[in-house]
């Protein structure tokens, strides 16, 4: 459990205007401009490739390229969905659905009401949907009470981590379909349709250009390292960190900064985890645009020394072993019974 500091509504807002005042806030529609065109640009030659190579084995790589392409598309829309790029919530909506539904079979409707849940509450026990006990356990008290698949895997999860990984792709695409099918999203009918719109592209293009054993190759080879990647890029962020309870009482800001972890390492890192790795900053300023976020560390972290908030860093495979330990510790309350 994590100590309880007195709650002061004014240490977020004193924080909020010293970045206000030097512009971090503000749109950086050039950025987004050029980032958009040369993912966007990339994917499509990605698929231009794709078509070109033909029947050869050499479409492996191509399938490695393409995951991290549909990784990137999905910061993007990620970023959409914290209304980063446009001023309005429709625009946002719009380009979501496309970058989302259509591009990557993620449905963004789904995605942004879990990820919305995930920052009112991070790392929280009953309120974080990334920490419900669904396949892995994220702190000793479900352990305690875990039971059928969790509990089997929850004994050696930190070494099955990197394998369930492969299978996440393929667990947001079907979790995408069964929010459309069960009526979970606003616009149903429209994300059914688009999502519907990219498996039969996606699968058509890549069975009429590959024999069907090579293209069932390529579609594993493909979803595994999208959903290695996805994993990458969210995971060393809050995993590590403290799970809190119904008991723990805390402010927004010690809320959000004390359950996440900076991931350091440089420009290299930033533009792999799509500026999540500063996710700190994001916890705290989720509609900051991504540039920005590296520029507001040092105010932030220089705050948080002042008012004695705990600001967590480490590079990237500290970060991980961070991570796979806390599993690891985790699943120590089964492995002893």
């Amino acid at each position: 459990m994590v100590t309880s500091a007195p709650i002061r509504g004014s240490d977020f807002a004193r924080l909020s205007r010293r970045i206000a005042e030097v512009g971090l806030l503000d749109r950086r529609p050039g950025y987004y401009a050029a980032r958009i065109g040369l993912v966007g640009g990339l994917f499509a030659a990605g698929w231009a490739a794709f078509v070109m190579i033909g029947d050869s084995w050499a479409q492996l790589p191509v399938a490695v390229f393409l995951a991290v392409m549909f990784a990137q598309v999905a910061l993007l829309a990620h970023d959409l969905a914290h209304g980063q790029v446009f001023r309005t919530r429709r625009a946002s909506k719009v380009a979501g659905l496309v970058v989302g539904n259509l591009l990557i079979g993620l449905g963004y409707g789904w995605w942004q009401d879990k990820h919305t849940r995930h920052h009112a509450n991070p790392n929280h026990e009953e309120r974080d949907p990334d920490v419900a006990p669904d396949v892995l356990l994220w702190s000793r008290g479900q352990a305690a009470v875990s039971r059928g698949l969790p509990r089997f895997i929850g004994r050696h999860q930190a070494f099955l981590f990197f394998p369930l990984l492969t299978l996440e792709g393929l667990n947001l695409h079907v979790s995408s379909v069964r929010a459309v099918v069960g009526g979970k999203v606003k616009s149903r009918a429209l994300e059914g349709w688009l999502l519907f719109a990219h498996f039969a592209a996606y699968l058509g293009v890549i069975f009429a250009v590959l024999p069907f054993g090579k293209a069932l190759v390529f579609l594993a080879v493909h979803q595994a390292c999208f959903g290695i990647y996805l994993g990458c890029t969210f995971a060393p962020n809050h995993k590590g960190m403290p799970v809190l309870t119904e008991k723990d009482e805390l402010d927004y800001l010690r809320k959000q900064v004390l359950t996440s972890r900076n991931v350091l390492g440089g420009h290299l890192v930033t533009t792999a985890l799509g500026g999540l790795n500063y996710q700190i900053e994001h916890h705290l300023f989720p509609s900051m645009p991504t540039p920005n976020l590296r520029r507001a560390r040092p105010l932030v972290k220089a705050y948080c020394a002042e008012i004695g908030v705990p600001y967590a860093e480490a590079g990237l495979l500290a970060s991980w072993g961070q991570a796979l330990r806390h599993l690891h510790d985790v699943g120590a309350e089964i492995r002893v019974r």
